[in-house]
């Protein structure tokens, strides 16, 4: 298998027709990671002003607190997966995935769910769902065509984290249609839990030889075993959160991921990377994830620590700063341009990571000083100021043709 490369054209497909195309129909990243940033800027803070009353209900079926687990989820952080797994697996297999007004109908598709999730539109909740639901089997099928044909079974995980994130969003579903009552808090956070494993997967190929291309060092390498266990033990926490939350079995597998997802990242250069933005964002974000397990672990022994630090650890922590790493290399590396970060880019990198820590440590450490609602709202600013930052940075790249003039 073949890994993203740092810099250069996609390769083109070898077989099944393809035709090339400039510009934001080009690549799944493209019009994804726009969408991607421009709903990380408006969703936080809208929930933030829900909560606090500022704003009146508007969403549909589902509670507020739903709507925003649902959102950032099912909205926000598909899109990004949509937007890497429609880059990767053309990459790694030499076949087409989606482009032109394929491309086009997979961003309608997500936009609708988005639309019908957010505004009354009047519409009954089954039709409401239907729509939602459409959008992953479809990028299901225009991944799985490619890794299929091309017999690369390596990625068929790919699909299978897919399939996972599908029937978390039909459970959350049935939950809102009163078919299976109580399943949509566990169907979201298992939802967390695939997003953590994808992002586990692919930070395991990609941090350590990104690291060791950048710094030259032959010390930084990954331990195929140490991955193996990680991934095993996130898997783990991921079935018995399922079957029996808040279990003891559940609480071991969180610490055994969080141990082994550390470790892991021993020798992955993280000291050296801190020289490089690009580098130690995605470190950053990995170590989130090994954060995250251990709060997990810590709010079983105590009331102090609350499952909801540990959640976002994992989802502002992690997925974020995993997330916009990837997209601002993504987005240099697959149009042609070098690896140089502009200064707006650092800032945004630094702001994702004052939002997990306020969001996460803030109600912890400082209940005393400031109120929780204070917390989530700065929190909610910074986040919302390291996507428009992003976007402010990005979306020329991101609508303009290849620098080189390759398609792409």
């Amino acid at each position: 298998m073949k890994s993203l490369p740092i810099i250069g054209a996609l390769p083109p497909p070898a077989r099944g027709g393809a035709t090339y195309s400039y510009g934001l129909s080009a690549s799944g990243f493209r019009p994804f990671f726009l969408v991607a940033a421009a709903i990380a800027v408006v969703l936080v803070p809208l929930w933030v002003l829900l909560l606090d009353g500022s704003l009146s209900q508007r969403t549909t079926y589902l509670t507020p607190m739903g709507w925003h687990a649902h959102e950032m989820v099912f909205g926000f952080s598909c899109a990004v997966v949509a937007g890497f797994l429609l880059t990767a697996v053309r990459n790694w297999t030499q076949r087409e995935t989606a482009s032109g007004a394929a491309l086009y109908g997979l961003a309608a598709l997500w936009g609708l769910g988005r639309l019908v999730m957010t505004v009354r539109l009047g519409l009954p909740a089954p039709a409401i769902a239907i729509i939602d639901l459409a959008f992953l089997p479809a990028l299901a099928l225009s991944v799985a065509r490619p890794i299929i044909a091309s017999g690369n079974r390596r990625n068929y995980a790919m699909i299978g984290v897919l399939a996972l994130l599908f029937m978390a969003n039909v459970a959350v579903h049935l939950d809102a249609l009163g078919v299976a009552p109580g399943w949509q808090l566990r169907a979201t956070h298992t939802a967390v839990i695939v997003l953590v494993l994808l992002s586990a997967i692919i930070a395991g190929r990609v941090i350590p030889m990104f690291t060791r291309n950048a710094t030259g060092s032959t010390r930084i390498v990954s331990v195929a075993w140490l991955d193996i266990a990680a991934i095993a033990a996130i898997a783990g926490y991921l079935v018995f959160e399922l079957v029996a939350p808040f279990s003891r079995p559940a609480t071991v597998a969180a610490a055994l991921a969080g141990v082994f997802v550390v470790v892991r990242a021993a020798r992955w250069g993280g000291v050296a990377s801190l020289r490089h933005p690009l580098l130690w964002i995605l470190h950053a974000g990995h170590a989130w994830i090994g954060i995250g397990f251990a709060l997990r672990v810590a709010a079983m022994m105590t009331t102090r620590i609350s499952t909801t630090a540990a959640t976002h650890a994992l989802t502002v922590g992690a997925v974020g700063s995993l997330t916009l790493g990837m997209m601002a290399r993504v987005s240099l590396g697959h149009t042609g341009r070098s690896l140089v970060l502009r200064p707006i880019t650092v800032a945004a990198f630094a702001l994702v990571t004052l939002a997990a820590v306020l969001r996460v440590f803030g109600p912890i450490l400082g209940a005393s000083a400031l109120a929780y609602p204070t917390w989530l709202a700065l929190s909610a600013t910074a986040w919302a100021a390291a996507f428009a930052l992003f976007l402010a940075a990005y979306l020329r790249v991101l609508v303009s043709p290849r620098a080189d003039g390759k398609p792409g």
